[in-house]
């Protein structure tokens, strides 16, 4: 195989994955490490890829890259829908409690699963059953699209943590709001991220949703995290929390060897959707 055609190949899995590790790429075409950097080396000065440590990642996976909600949104989809239905699953029907609900695409995606769950549930419900009904599971977000999603459904008490509102992510963020997450005790928080990886954890590009969501991980009593298989091995900017401190994790697809293992070893359940 020419030199040109194992790289465009590697551009391709690098593409699809998101990363490619050096010894993975050696392996898969029987060459050594050493041919395999000047591959990389080769592709990142086209731009086609970035190295980083242990291998390379798609050029636009930049520690500070972040794209708007609403990008993410249309992005993965049946992924998406997929990891929210399982996590649906953690939430008991007809049971008080309380939850708290992340700002990002995928916990997005379970607010709307979540509001259309408790749609249904009122609409089966006897009208003597539906007037007396009290029990209200307690829904608090920083996150106004989820916020909206859930406003004014039968069965679910809201609680909008306030701040100041990153135009990017459509969540408040700023200390106002890290003081109001750390005065609540959710039973669950479902928490999103821009990548989880073996040694630096969960991490998000921006300082300031990063002191939120690190509140939020400190707070409840159950941490579960949905993210979908991009976010696998990724690092970003700012971490904001380690794998110890999570109790769930739902995702799209098998981690990767080494990830797998650092969730095994700190005690995470793996939930592949």
């Amino acid at each position: 195989m020419f030199a040109e055609e194992r790289q465009q190949l590697i551009v391709g899995l690098i593409s699809v994955s998101g990363r490619a590790s050096v010894t993975d790429l050696a392996e898969r075409f029987s060459i050594t490490t050493e041919t395999v950097r000047r591959d990389l080396a080769a592709l990142e000065a086209t731009g086609s890829v970035r190295r980083v440590h242990g291998g390379a990642v798609s050029p636009d996976r930049f520690s500070t890259a972040e794209e708007s909600v609403l990008e993410r949104t249309v992005q993965r989809q049946p992924e998406k829908i997929r990891i929210a239905e399982a996590a649906l699953a953690l939430i008991p029907q007809g049971l008080a409690g309380s939850i708290l609900i992340d700002a990002g695409s995928t916990t997005e995606a379970l607010a709307e699963l979540l509001s259309a769950r408790t749609a249904a549930t009122a609409a089966a419900a006897s009208p003597a059953a539906a007037s007396g009904a009290d029990v209200e599971l307690v829904v608090i977000t920083h996150s106004l699209p989820i916020a909206v999603k859930l406003s004014g459904e039968p069965g679910i008490a809201l609680h909008l943590l306030g701040g100041k509102v990153r135009g990017i992510t459509q969540a408040a963020v700023g200390q106002s709001t890290v003081e109001a997450a750390r005065r609540i005790r959710p039973d669950i928080a479902f928490i999103g991220t821009n990548g989880i990886h073996a040694a630096f954890g969960l991490s998000t590009p921006d300082p300031e949703e990063a002191a939120v969501k690190a509140a939020f991980v400190q707070s409840a009593r159950r941490i579960v995290v949905l993210a979908d298989s991009s976010k696998l091995d990724a690092e970003t900017l700012v971490q904001f929390a380690s794998l110890k401190d999570l109790d769930t994790v739902i995702t799209d697809r098998k981690p990767s060897q080494a990830l797998a293992a650092a969730l095994a070893d700190a005690g995470v359940e793996v939930v592949v959707a």
